[in-house]
């Protein structure tokens, strides 16, 4: 398994009038915890699509437990709990500020080869670093 956490300060401009975090922008937030996952493994979203990977997203989903709101320090939890094939599935947890989870969610990306636009599995370069951070 492989386990990070990044924290993120709710903006105001990401809130409704209610000061509650806008629905749509937890996609954005879960995106920021993928890419820094991915960071801590050794490797920028960036390297990894000049290597000729693209990982678009072909599931979503989330339970939305509690609000989050305006000026609140979220902690989110992103885990990798299986070993990536031609998908890669992440879960997420996301804290507020007094260590209550708010929501729940994950998403399946899939490995697309940038040049050939088909399908493939995880790459070399990615699946070594990947089993460099796996832990039990």
């Amino acid at each position: 398994m492989i386990h990070t956490t990044h924290t993120l300060r709710v903006r105001y401009g990401e809130t409704d009038p209610m000061k509650y975090v806008y629905y749509g922008n937890y996609a954005e937030y879960l995106e920021v915890a993928r890419v820094e996952l991915f960071r801590t493994l050794g490797i920028s979203y960036d390297e990894i699509e000049k290597r000729g990977i693209w990982l678009p997203v072909s599931e979503y989903k989330i339970k939305y437990l509690k609000p989050a709101f305006y000026d609140e320090i979220l902690e989110i939890h992103t885990y990798v709990k299986k070993v990536p094939g031609v998908k890669i599935e992440f879960e997420y947890e996301i804290y507020n500020d007094s260590k209550q989870k708010i929501t729940e969610a994950s998403t399946t990306l899939f490995f697309l080869d940038a040049t050939t636009n088909k399908v493939s599995r995880c790459p070399d370069f990615l699946m070594e670093l990947i089993q460099e951070n796996w832990k039990e």
